[in-house]
């Protein structure tokens, strides 16, 4: 690898080789054992992930910092306590509510480690703004809505028919449906009683019960929803096992028995004792693969002084990118939200002054899941060894804290998205500005593209993501979801990742990408810079800037298109060529697009003749008249597809967004599969 943090990473984590003695010898060691340590307080019992509205659509985009705000508050809560509720307010019609509860039976500590389960999965739902998980032992959800006193809902209520336990067949199978009907009866009567506060359970020839409904409803609520659950788990017979999950409760039989008679204070007991028992597994195990480490250890170095392990000789060199996370923790005053730069759906970007007096953009990281992980390590593999004065400089990392961090070089005048964003227009690019930046951007991709040692696609070339100099130089950040492109490939074919709006037609819609991808997104910054108007598929309005540019060029009157905040001081031949470049940037075929080689070219030198373009990709019919209509129609198809598509790539993602839920709450951001 070309960085030294990923060296560091590398020294800290066991190679293929010794991972592999340790997991053998702790697969052997665990299999050596007779009693089972598995939980089923922590199986999914079920998830839902839904849109709670068209107006909690809207806002998804700030859906990621309130989720994780919620969580955090959520997790303190569940401390101490077996039901919290938190709402979140990150900015007004955006709150996010969250609810957690853990089944009476079960102890402070089983109920925070079922929480911990749930919320490591939840996230999977994102950027639906709204998702409930059940667990056997716990039940957590967020909604953009109060739902605390819902019981039931009719789109999302379900039941869980499981024949994990097996099914009971005839003639034993009217006894145990009467069983079944028996024991959910008494544990759903003693749960909606006004003394049983939401929580019962019951056993009848040999069926064991358990209602429990959250402490948000009322009593009557308790009683609809729970009778409601009890339909349902009926219908499950002859499986073994049923389970009624629905807005405000849970209710399952079983034939084998799942819960603690003495509540808490037994189920303590009984976690106490597993734990004893996990904890003298764990130092065992834990001796086991010390020694197999040790005894590898010894064979790497043996290796490495015959000269015949030049990687770990590699991984031994002392790291000058590496930085103390308490020292990016004091440079940014704690992660002060004074400090803060700006959100993106991978985490926080801070101000920071390293203890020399240097002036540093620290980002921080939210999650910790193996998304999160393969972004940061994409993005540090890849720019750290490449330098050019239009790309972002990375100057470091911190591997050893409670999260991952980056720092990067500190870029005074934020990113070209806030000038074209700026309603008020307080600071006003003027043309010579708006060209640089455009040129500026054009060879730093082109260099991404061909000229570094390994070619690179960045697939989230947009405005929040060029950043802006002192002298208003354009850097090209944000390399979450960069890749390599091999130079025997033609394309490449991978989940879809990015900003619609600015996804190339032929990626969004079947995934396939090449350096084209990146062109086509060029094109759509180019038209924005100079017209000073933001591109979005969702914009509420009848002509999108393609179609408008494009109308404009097809009435002979590009010029028309140009920011009228320049009032006409602007050379009209220059402005007619580069939105001709936009355009041709921005064709609907990627073979017809230029490269970005090309690109430069056009951009920089007075005699390349620039192509006529073609019609480009309309996200909307009506707006170019009857000769565009087919068109539109099939792009509208392919965009309602390709969301389709994306939803069902979140669940379990490989990459911004969500990488991407954006650093803008008005952008739209996909995450990969």
């Amino acid at each position: 690898m070309d960085s030294d943090c990923m060296r560091s990473r590398a020294a800290a984590m066991p190679t293929p080789s010794s991972a592999f003695v340790a997991a053998a010898a702790a697969v052997v060691f665990f299999f050596s054992l007779t009693p089972s340590l598995s939980d089923e307080k922590i199986s999914e019992a079920g998830l839902s992930c839904g849109n709670s509205s068209s107006s909690a659509a809207a806002a998804a985009p700030s859906l990621v910092p309130s989720f994780v705000r919620d969580m955090e508050s959520l997790s303190q809560l569940m401390t101490t306590r077996h039901f919290a509720t938190r709402v979140t307010n990150s900015s007004p019609g955006a709150a996010i509510y969250g609810l957690s509860q853990c089944r009476r039976d079960l102890s402070q500590t089983d109920c925070l480690l079922c929480f911990a389960a749930s919320r490591t999965k939840l996230p999977r739902c994102l950027p639906s703004p709204a998702a409930r998980i059940y667990f056997d032992g716990c039940f957590l959800r967020y909604d953009r809505y109060d739902f605390f006193a819902e019981a039931v809902d009719p789109v999302y209520d379900s039941t869980n028919c499981s024949s994990d336990r097996g099914a009971v067949g005839e003639p034993a199978g009217e006894g145990f449906a009467a069983a079944v009907g028996s024991a959910v009866g008494n544990a759903t009567r003693a749960a909606a009683s006004g003394g049983g506060g939401g929580f019962g359970v019951a056993e009848a020839g040999g069926v064991y019960a358990l209602a429990q409904c959250w402490e948000s409803i009322s009593t009557e609520g308790c009683r609809v929803c729970l009778e409601k659950a009890e339909m349902g788990v009926r219908k499950c017979v002859p499986s073994g096992d049923g389970r009624g999950l629905n807005a405000g409760c849970y209710l399952r039989y079983s034939t084998v028995k799942f819960y603690s008679d003495g509540g808490a204070s037994e189920a303590d007991h009984g976690s106490s004792s597993t734990g004893i028992t996990v904890a003298v597994v764990l130092v065992a195990a834990a001796c086991i693969m010390l020694s197999v480490f040790a005894a590898y250890a010894c064979y790497a170095r043996v290796l490495k002084l015959k000269g015949d392990n030049i990687h770990l000789r590699k991984i031994s060199i002392g790291s000058s990118l590496n930085f103390k996370y308490e020292t990016l923790e004091k440079a940014t005053n704690y992660f002060d939200h004074l400090k803060k730069l700006g959100q993106g759906g991978a985490g926080s970007v801070y101000k920071g002054t390293l203890p020399g007096g240097k002036v540093v953009a620290v980002k921080r990281l939210i999650f910790n899941t193996r998304q999160w992980v393969d972004e940061f390590f994409n993005e540090v593999n890849l720019i750290s060894g490449i330098e050019h004065k239009n790309l972002v400089k990375l100057l470091g990392c911190s591997i050893e804290g409670p999260e991952s961090l980056l720092v990067y070089e500190y870029v005074p005048n934020k990113s070209i998205d806030d000038y074209i964003s700026d309603r008020n227009k307080i600071q006003i690019l003027n043309w010579k500005q708006r060209m640089n930046i455009i040129a500026g951007t054009a060879e730093g991709i082109a260099y991404l593209h061909g000229g570094c040692k390994e070619r690179i696609i960045h697939r989230d070339i947009k405005g929040s993501n060029i950043l802006l100099d002192e002298n208003l130089t354009p850097k090209i950040a944000d390399f979450g979801l960069a890749r390599c492109f091999g130079p025997d490939k033609t394309h490449l074919s991978t989940g879809i990742a990015g900003t619609l709006g600015y996804m190339a037609p032929e990626y969004l819609v079947r995934g396939q990408l090449t350096e084209k991808a990146d062109v086509y997104s060029f094109g759509v910054l180019v038209l924005e810079i100079i017209c000073g108007r933001r591109s979005s598929s969702f914009r509420e309005e009848p002509v999108s800037l393609l179609q408008m540019v494009w109308n404009f060029y097809k009435s002979d009157n590009l010029v028309g298109a140009v920011d009228s905040c320049l009032n006409g001081d602007f050379p009209a031949q220059e402005a007619w060529n580069v939105l001709q470049i936009g355009l041709l940037c921005t064709q609907a075929s990627a073979a017809a697009r230029p490269s970005m080689v090309e690109v430069v070219q056009m951009l920089t030198c007075e005699n390349v003749a620039i192509p006529e373009p073609t019609q480009p990709p309309f996200l909307n019919a009506n707006a170019s008249g009857p000769a565009s209509s087919n068109r539109s129609s099939s792009m509208s198809s392919f965009v309602s597809r390709a969301a389709r598509k994306i939803n069902a790539s979140y669940t379990s993602s490989e990459s911004s967004s969500m990488r991407s839920a954006n650093k803008r709450s008005s952008s739209h951001e996909v995450l990969e599969k």
